[in-house]
């Protein structure tokens, strides 16, 4: 029997189980596979408070996960394949076993959708990307491409013309799917242009992405796309959607375009169960947001806690 157990081990569920554990709560941290989630792919965090030295995402997530263990989080790797969240106690199960609970702790992340073009994984990191506040940095006076035509998209788009020399947005439509009022900041900004009607389809490079294959959507004509102005390489960001890991609470937790509802509070429709992370639904997904909430969601386990079990 745990006090609080928490599904994931990205910032958010680490902050969760970080906090619980030092709260006196006997705590369990389950991950389906290595811990860190998202940010375990990337190669610097330079946004996050204090990561100076050794920024890297792998560098953090240990720290955080040694952080964890220090103050008692038990940290497991197991395949949670449903849940039973009704009554006092919750229960978890996977496929060997069954965990009891007082409090649950859904911290399971998004995944930015694929392109599923050939490369695609490969260069993730070394030019493809799916975070401009994350990344726009480190392409700075170089050419980048926004793959993708909804809000988020053309909006960060917008964001990477402070960083970048041009902005290409590479949409499979001849006209975006992104607010007007949207639309036309990024058609009044010099810096933004478009090709319509095409999809990417393969990522090239020797170590670092400079080259990629598009083709026109509607006549199957291939392009290939290179460094202009004698640069080494360019970015890519892809922006088309993000897929919440929550098909095992469709049934029980309260969802909103797939993300589990939740208040400020971190708590969700169901007594003692609480989201945190990018797995909730919020406007920024951000390591420094997924703490915040983890840190949250634990503090809200420890009051019920004590309200109903003492």
């Amino acid at each position: 029997m745990y006090d609080s157990i928490i599904i994931g081990a990205g910032p958010a569920g680490l902050s969760a189980g970080l906090y619980a554990a030092r709260a006196g709560l006997k705590t369990l941290i389950i991950e389906k596979s290595n811990p860190g989630g998202q940010i375990a792919k990337t190669n610097e965090v330079a946004n996050y408070p204090g990561s100076i030295k050794d920024p890297s995402g792998p560098e953090l997530i240990n720290r955080m996960v040694e952080q964890a263990k220090e103050f008692g989080a038990e940290i497991i790797t197991d395949n949670i394949i449903s849940v039973n969240l009704d009554g006092d106690i919750k229960k978890i199960e996977s496929d060997e076993n069954v965990y009891e609970t007082r409090t649950v702790i859904v911290a399971t992340g998004a995944e930015p959708r694929l392109l599923n073009a050939t490369g695609e994984k490969e260069y993730t990191g070394k030019g493809v990307c799916y975070c401009a506040t994350c990344d726009a940095p480190f392409f700075k006076d170089l050419q980048v491409y926004v793959i993708g035509g909804g809000d988020a998209a053309v909006e960060e788009a917008i964001y990477l013309t402070n960083f970048a020399r041009k902005v290409t947005i590479i949409h499979r439509k001849d006209e975006l799917k992104a607010a007007k009022s949207i639309q036309e900041k990024a058609f009044k900004n010099d810096k933004i242009d478009f090709i319509w009607n095409n999809e990417v389809v393969d990522f090239k490079g020797e170590g670092i992405l400079n080259e990629i294959t598009i083709k026109n959507t509607q006549t199957g004509e291939i392009k290939v796309l290179k460094p202009e102005n004698d640069d080494f390489a360019f970015g890519v960001f892809v922006f088309v959607g993000y897929s919440p890991q929550t098909k095992i609470f469709e049934n029980s937790l309260k969802l909103e375009n797939k993300y589990i509802v939740t208040d400020e509070d971190m708590n969700t429709n169901i007594d003692g169960v609480y989201a945190a992370g990018d797995v909730r639904f919020k406007k920024i997904k951000q390591v420094v947001t997924a703490t915040n909430d983890g840190a949250i969601a634990a503090i809200s386990a420890g009051k019920y806690i004590e309200e109903k079990f003492n």
